[in-house]
């Protein structure tokens, strides 16, 4: 079982930053392919970025050029930088893992483990 636990959000204005943290309690952490969702009220559950156990890592349109993902293997931790904040990056952000990886790091169903969420509000 691997617990997760997100951390960073909280309520900015547009043009500035955030970072999110997400910290694993998984032995080997290294084995697991990683993602960031967002979901506002009324909406979808939204791939946001995706960093897969090699360390490839994936955007969603609305966030390239504005957001980085990482992965510190020794710490556990994913972290999602944020810069260039928009009104519309408004949402709760979920970290979320799985064993592995392959395709379809965007696809919400594949991810086993899921944290609590952390809000982010970004006012215009």
């Amino acid at each position: 079982q691997v617990q997760l636990v997100e951390s960073g959000g909280g309520s900015v204005q547009a043009g500035g930053s955030l970072r999110l943290s997400c910290v694993a309690s998984a032995y080997g952490a290294s084995r697991y392919s990683m993602a960031w969702f967002r979901q506002a009220p009324g909406t979808e559950r939204e791939g946001v970025a995706a960093i897969d156990r090699d360390g490839n890592a994936g955007y969603g349109d609305s966030v390239k050029g504005r957001f980085t993902i990482s992965k510190d293997n020794a710490k556990n931790t994913l972290y999602l930088q944020m810069n260039s904040l928009k009104p519309e990056d408004t949402a709760m952000y979920y970290c979320a893992a799985v064993r592995g990886g392959g395709s379809g790091l965007f696809e919400w169903r594949k991810y086993v483990y899921w944290g609590q969420g952390t809000q982010v509000t970004v006012s215009s």
